[in-house]
C-alpha cells in the first residue's frame, strides 16, 4: 500500500471534482481524500504514483508533498505479517521447484586416448 500526498492548484469545486474523478479512474486506488483548505489531495492504495502525478500535471499545477508506505491499523498489521510469512514460503517453494525443473546442465569433456601430441601428420 502506498500513500501519495499532492498539492494541486485548484480554483473552485468544479476543478476539485474533476481532479478527484481523474485520479479515481486509476486502478488500485484504495482511498481518495481532498483537503480543500490546503488544496492537498491524498491518495492511498496499490497504484503507480508517477502515473497519477503525470495525469494531474496535464491539467493543473501539481507539487508532490510526500510519497511513501501507507500506515495500516494495528489489527491488520498482525495479519499482514502472517501473510508475508506465507508469501515468503510460497516464493521459496517456487524457487526450489524452478531449480529442480530447470537444472543447470553438467558438461563433461573427454579426450580420446588415441591422440598423440608429438605426431604432426597422422
Amino acid at each position: 500500500m502506498k500513500k501519495l500526498v499532492v498539492k494541486v492548484n485548484l480554483h473552485d469545486d468544479r476543478d476539485r471534482s474533476k481532479a478527484m474523478q481523474v485520479v479515481s479512474g486509476f486502478g488500485g486506488i484504495g482511498s481518495l481524500s481532498m483537503d480543500s483548505k490546503d488544496n492537498k489531495l491524498t491518495v492511498s492504495g496499490d497504484f503507480d504514483p508517477v502515473k497519477v502525478v503525470n495525469k494531474l500535471r496535464k491539467s493543473w499545477h501539481t507539487e508532490i508533498v510526500s510519497v511513501g508506505a501507507a500506515k495500516e491499523d494495528d489489527g491488520k498489521k498482525g495479519e499482514g505479517k502472517k501473510e508475508e510469512g506465507k508469501k515468503d514460503d510460497q516464493v521459496a517453494n517456487l524457487v526450489k521447484a524452478y531449480e529442480a525443473y530447470y537444472s543447470t546442465p553438467v558438461t563433461y569433456y573427454c579426450v580420446p586416448p588415441e591422440e598423440t601430441p608429438n605426431c604432426v601428420i597422422c
